[in-house]
């Protein structure tokens, strides 16, 4: 006969005494509160004494699995059942009962039966209950202290999307906790949007500031490199740059007058916000320019091609990551795009011919040549700008450990990911041994790679990774680098 009451003093005991302190939420508490949960949910299901020492069983030894480790604990608890239960005159038919039950109650619950709908509910009862922000503040801090949230946004976003995706199983739970739980659920929608606005109106300060200093580092460069040296850049910039030195037409009204009609396409090209951010950058770029006064800081040109294409690419560069343009060119390739067969790429580069060709004849070959070493400086400074910190790339990674790596990529580097299945193996001399594997694929920025290789061969050193540059992404949780 199975002897719960001795399991039971022995497995609080361990509770009680090894718990890590940092598990706010899956204290030796939570254990008793679910221990409860299953009683009240048991007797309103009606199940026999035999089943109930067995869910009482499972519920016990649940969140046991804490003792050896976050990752996989619901394993653990099973390893921790098999190797002690049998002492307590358990058979080894009920052991896997028991853990069944404890694997079922694994995010996502998948539950396929009684005994296993009743313990996932009593594990998430709190979900529709009126004490649920104190369980929810309890979980939010222990996942913090674990390092696997960081601010109270993410987790406002990760627990609307699990409430959303949550379903109770046995009719008890249905019958008495749906309603609340929908309550819950709204009013964590209100508090995510509330946060959500605050969210972004730092963000839109931080974009109004990122466009100031953008647009007041590009008119330097303007004012104080290209101009003064007759020097000119591609694009928009580059055509006012030209008739500037050719008519003397005032440059602050040129450049606005010319990206004029750009920012009009683009407003229905790209969308309303990027035209808008894009109208206030050019004008403030001409107030600059109106006002701050040409100096002649050298006249050594290959100073006046490098650094002054840099400085105008660090300017560029920061407007484009507040979700703005300095330089309407590639709104207009976009737009002529959709009427030719040329790629943006073709159509900037032919556009770019004609400015440098046209100084080239007015102005002569070696100006023409330096101002090309100055767009390609530009080029280069943008591009380091908008993608250099946050460059990213896709990375592969095939290990026996999968499970223990998917774990510690979602939850501590707090990427998304994508998993193949796979076989590995098929090594020479070996070629007929494999085995099944998950091969998972992640997004990270270029700064995340040695972290996530640490990350990576502290759970297998012997894991295959590999790397590749990616030139763009859109949507999952990658954060987007310009905002239109």
């Amino acid at each position: 006969m199975m002897q719960y009451d001795e399991l039971y003093g022995f497995v609080i005991s361990e509770l009680e005494n090894k718990l890590a302190p940092n598990l706010t939420y899956h204290d030796i508490n939570h254990t008793k509160l679910v221990l409860e949960n299953v009683i009240y949910i048991g007797e309103k299901e009606e199940i026999s004494e035999s089943e109930f020492t067995l869910l009482k069983t499972a519920a016990l030894l649940h969140d046991v699995g804490f003792l050896k480790g976050y990752l996989n604990h619901e394993a653990l608890g099973c390893n921790f059942a098999r190797k002690n239960l049998p002492d307590f005159n358990y058979r080894t038919r009920e052991i896997e009962i028991v853990c069944e039950m404890i694997m079922a109650t694994k995010i996502p619950q998948i539950p396929k039966n009684k005994l296993s709908k009743i313990l996932c509910d009593a594990d998430l009862f709190y979900l529709g209950g009126n004490d649920y922000e104190f369980y929810a503040e309890q979980l939010f801090q222990e996942l913090k202290e674990n390092g696997i949230l960081k601010t109270q946004e993410e987790w406002y976003k990760r627990q609307l999307e699990f409430l959303n995706s949550h379903h109770f199983f046995t009719h008890t739970a249905i019958e008495e906790r749906d309603a609340i739980k929908r309550t819950n659920t709204l009013n964590l929608k209100n508090k995510n949007q509330h946060l959500s606005k605050k969210s972004n109106h730092y963000a839109n300060f931080k974009d109004f500031l990122t466009v100031i200093l953008g647009v007041v580092i590009a008119a330097f460069a303007l004012k104080s490199f290209l101009v003064p040296n007759h020097f000119f850049d591609g694009g928009v910039t580059g055509i006012s740059l030209l008739v500037h030195e050719l008519y003397h037409v005032n440059l602050a009204l040129i450049i606005v007058l010319f990206n004029m009609p750009l920012i009009i396409i683009s407003y229905f090209t790209v969308g309303k916000k990027f035209a808008v951010k894009t109208f206030l950058s050019v004008v403030f770029l001409g107030i600059c320019l109106w006002l701050i006064p040409s100096f002649d800081i050298t006249n050594d040109k290959l100073i006046v091609a490098v650094f002054g294409g840099a400085f105008l690419g660090i300017g560029v560069g920061l407007v484009m990551r507040a979700g703005a343009a300095l330089d309407g060119i590639e709104v207009l390739a976009l737009y002529t795009l959709k009427r030719t067969s040329f790629t943006i790429t073709e159509i900037i580069l032919g556009i770019n011919i004609i400015i440098f060709g046209i100084a080239a004849l007015q102005f002569g070959i070696e100006t023409s040549l330096y101002s090309v070493l100055t767009y390609f400086a530009a080029t280069k400074t943008i591009d380091y700008v908008v993608e250099g910190i946050q460059a990213f790339t896709g990375v592969t990674i095939i290990s026996a450990k999968s499970e223990e790596i998917k774990h510690q990529l979602v939850n501590k580097l707090g990427r998304g990911i994508t998993v193949y299945k796979g076989e590995r193996g098929f090594l020479p001399g070996k070629f007929d041994v494999s085995t099944d594997c998950d091969i998972i694929y992640t997004v990270i920025t270029r700064l995340e790679m040695r972290r996530l290789k640490n990350l990576i061969y502290a759970i297998d050193p012997e894991a295959f990774v590999f790397a590749n540059t990616i030139k763009e992404t859109s949507g999952g949780i990658v954060k987007s680098r310009i905002t239109h």
